[in-house]
């Protein structure tokens, strides 16, 4: 097994938490020393899965992988794992699956579709969700598939393609005691910092969506911010280094603006992400009359970006959008 977790705060689209049971987490970046035996699947080898489903080889497992596009099984196979034509196959006699996709719905037709691994995951064995959806969502799905004798993990990810593929993850996760055994080897080898949750499927989803909340509402303001700094004519490349070294500062205006600095929207995290994260905000907050305007003024940027036809660029480019209905320039913009 890998090393020992760790304590530790978080950043990117991280969430803090200091609740339930105590988090666990390993230091460490590449972690060629955890190890694991049996069979896993991993569904969905886009820049997160493909990561993930490395590190699982590495660490020892017989890895099976299923994607939408041929190619990313192709490549996959062609560097020592088992390409599958269905999340069906894919899972046959896996002790675990790992299914990372973009939502809810994809989650469920992978678990109860055509060729789901409903049909074919054994008894006992582990189905990791590692999509962002509403608690609610994740629950049901979990009751579903417990209640045919599997093991369900609310798992999703956080920290990007190049921790997905070091094996340095942050999981926020819940679940039932026995899903937690089941899932721990293959936790250990893709994460570097798990949060164990509490044992109620629903609780990692939740503190996700808080997370993604804030988050959103950060890149929106610092595109807000950088996109009035040009407007008054101010050098943003100056603007972003004095921000960055004062109390305006947040983790996404230093992360996300450089892009906009560098004119070079090339997508981390798509417009759409987000589109789709504070609408189920919105969804969540409407369930539980709770208000959320900050939140709600955010997703309309995010939807406007999007709908401007940068919905699969950089979520950077909300900057973008103020710029173009205000008339002021930005790096990267045609003379």
């Amino acid at each position: 097994m890998g090393t020992p977790p760790q304590r530790s705060s978080l950043s990117e689209d991280q969430v803090m938490a200091e609740q339930f049971s105590p988090e666990v987490a390993k230091s460490g970046a590449v972690k060629s020393g955890a190890t694991g035996t049996g069979r896993a699947a991993v569904i969905g080898l886009g820049s997160m899965g493909y990561g993930m489903a490395q590190s699982l080889k590495r660490a020892g497992f017989d890895v099976a992988g299923f994607d939408v596009n041929p190619a990313a099984v192709e490549r996959f196979a062609a560097e020592g794992g088992r390409g599958a034509t269905s999340p069906a196959e894919a899972a046959r006699d896996a002790d675990m699956v790992v299914s990372v996709v973009v939502n809810a719905a994809q989650t469920e037709a992978i678990l109860f579709g055509t060729d789901g691994v409903a049909q074919t995951l054994a008894d006992g064995a582990v189905f990791l969700s590692c999509a962002t959806m509403d608690p609610e969502v994740a629950r049901a799905l979990a009751a579903r598939i417990e209640a045919t004798g599997r093991l369900y993990l609310d798992a999703p990810i956080s920290g990007g393609a190049q921790r997905a593929a070091e094996g340095a993850l942050t999981i926020l996760a819940s679940g039932s005691p026995a899903a937690f055994a089941k899932a721990r080897p293959a936790l250990d080898a893709m994460a570097a910092k798990l949060y164990e949750l509490g044992d109620a499927p629903g609780q990692g989803a939740a503190f996700k969506m808080i997370n993604q909340l804030l988050a959103g509402v950060h890149i929106a303001a610092a595109s807000e911010a950088i996109a009035f700094a040009a407007r008054q004519g101010l050098d943003i490349a100056k603007v972003y280094e004095v921000i960055t070294a004062s109390a305006g500062n947040s983790w996404m205006f230093e992360n996300r603006m450089p892009h906009v600095v560098d004119g070079d929207y090339t997508p981390k995290s798509a417009v759409d992400i987000f589109v789709k994260d504070l609408g189920i905000i919105q969804d969540m907050a409407r369930s539980a009359k709770f208000p959320v305007p900050v939140s709600a003024a955010a997703l309309q940027m995010f939807l406007a970006t999007s709908a401007a036809g940068m919905g699969r660029d950089d979520d950077a480019s909300v900057a973008r959008l103020y710029a173009r209905i205000t008339g002021t320039r930005l790096p990267g913009d045609p003379a």
